[in-house]
């Protein structure tokens, strides 16, 4: 295929790059890369070992001495180079995603360009790293705060999201004196070779030393637990399953290193009598289709007031009828495949579970059969009534999977039943009232980290700082002042008078 040619992707490549120099081990075992579009192989990854961990790690140290001395703003500058090399690859390296996620063409392209406009955010954040001045209780005295870098940079990604949420983090970290080790998920392990073979060329070319930018992808039970215990690793970005972050936080507060936790959502959308459906029904299906199901954001409930739960419905079996699903590399289908086959078993799994519990299949649900499906990881989207306190609605499904909640009374009562989940990522109201969408963002509404008033749940944008409440993990990536979560803050006060007063009046003669 022309587009992993012209990135650099062999038919076997190597686990792991300091990101001027790949590695060579052949020892450990390798993984295959299976598009979930056509179940076929495109290529494979000899894992990295334990001693190949450690030599990049030594590089990133070694580079942290060098890149914290580069201005600010001239490491925004190497960012912005290295936003103008995935502008030139935005063609391939989204067919890449596409073809090896299983993302509609439209996204995997849209991926890449969230990588670009990262980057440019990035350099704007690398002028503008602020710290505050506080006047000091003592004559003579000056005190202010600034931010440090705090070294190595850990970002374990997830396969929804296989380069941006790298870029989230690494750009940021980087324009804050930080270098960057990736771990990938071991399902979409060729976006990330591509994405070092991108860097190559700037690191070179700017004479800036290994370790900068690293990757490395090996076993989770060696590689990732060893990183985890690591005291050289200050900081890990991890976004994936409730369970994997819990067991991840755990072990790194031991050590007392810091996290990002970007964990499970169970996304909902209220629509109260006020919604305007013309509006509200395409963010739905998006929402809930889109990335087949398969966004930390996607929309797992819908919550309708009574009134007009008849017209939803109805409305959403129609848009869900005409849906087209197939190959996401033909920009025609709305639906592309789950990531693998485990995945549209669990699917179906959690069909069933709805059922048994005492929810109604409206439609879809199965697993779908044919040439065009021959991979096994395409499903028909599906629809249920259920009520909010199911144990599997309490549950996230990564699939396309949405459930219908009828609720009466007013909009604290939906507000009631939103909340009613241990995840707190996204959320949305559907409403034309000033007063119901007020009341969604108040201290009294949605919980969540992200909450939107006539857009649906998935669609962030990078401006924003991104992340969730509860069991989603707290975590902040990207825009606002979320760059503070990759520094160290530090509190400096200087004397610069002839005397030694102390603070609160203390006296101290000697």
């Amino acid at each position: 295929m022309d587009f992993l040619q012209a990135l650099g992707v062999n038919e076997k490549n190597f686990g792991s790059s300091t990101g001027v120099e790949w590695g060579a081990t052949t020892d450990q075992g390798e993984i295959q890369s299976i598009s979930p579009v056509t179940g076929k192989l495109i290529g494979s990854v000899y894992l990295a070992s334990e001693s190949d961990y450690d030599h990049v790690i030594k590089k990133a140290e070694e580079a942290f001495l060098v890149w914290r001395q580069v201005p600010g703003p001239k490491r925004g500058e190497i960012v912005r180079q290295l936003g103008g090399k995935l502008r030139e690859f935005k063609e391939p390296l989204g067919h890449l995603v596409s073809f090896e996620m299983g993302k509609s063409l439209q996204e995997g392209l849209g991926e890449v360009q969230e990588m670009i406009d990262i980057c440019d955010f990035a350099v704007g954040q690398s002028r503008q790293m602020y710290g505050f001045t506080m006047h000091s209780e003592r004559p003579e005295h000056r005190m202010y705060d600034q931010y440090h870098p705090l070294g190595i940079v850990t970002t374990v990604s997830a396969f929804n999201f296989p380069v941006a949420v790298w870029s989230w983090n690494a750009m940021i970290a980087a324009v804050c004196g930080n270098v960057n080790l990736w771990k990938p998920s071991s399902k979409v392990p060729l976006t990330a070779i591509a994405c070092q073979n991108i860097i190559h060329d700037v690191l070179k070319s700017n004479n800036l030393p290994e370790g900068v930018f690293s990757l490395i992808i090996g076993r989770g039970s060696s590689i990732g637990e060893k990183m985890l215990h690591d005291k050289r690793i200050p900081m890990i970005s991890i976004t994936g399953s409730t369970r994997v972050g819990q067991h991840a936080a755990k072990i790194i507060a031991g050590r007392f290193g810091k996290a990002i936790l970007e964990l499970g959502g169970n996304n909902a959308i209220i629509l109260t009598e006020n919604a305007n459906l013309k509006v509200a029904i395409p963010a739905i299906v998006f929402g809930a289709v889109g990335t087949a199901g398969q966004r930390c954001t996607s929309t797992r409930r819908l919550i309708i007031h009574e009134s007009i739960y008849k017209k939803v419905k109805t409305a959403l079996l129609k848009a869900y009828s005409g849906l087209k699903i197939g190959s996401p590399m033909d920009e025609k289908n709305h639906v592309g495949p789950l990531i693998d086959q485990d995945a549209a078993q669990m699917f179906v799994d959690a069909i069933t579970a709805v059922e048994k519990q005492g929810g109604k299949l409206l439609c879809g649900g199965e697993i779908l059969s044919g040439k065009e499906y021959e991979s096994g990881c395409y499903v028909k989207p599906a629809i249920a009534e259920v009520e909010n306190h199911y144990d599997i609605v309490q549950e996230e499904t990564f699939a396309p999977l949405l459930y219908l909640i009828k609720y009466s009374g007013d909009v604290s009562d939906a507000v009631a039943i939103h909340n009613d989940v241990v995840q707190g990522l996204s959320s949305a109201i559907f409403t034309d009232n000033m007063q119901e969408a007020e009341f969604f963002l108040s201290h009294r509404g949605s919980d969540c980290g992200i909450a939107n008033v006539n857009i649906g749940t998935s669609g962030a944008e990078i401006g924003g700082a991104f992340g969730g409440e509860k069991e989603t993990g707290g975590g902040r990536e990207s825009g606002s002042d979320a760059w503070k979560a990759y520094m160290r803050r530090q509190t400096n006060t200087i004397n610069y008078g002839k005397e030694l007063p102390l603070a609160q009046g203390i006296k101290f003669d000697i």
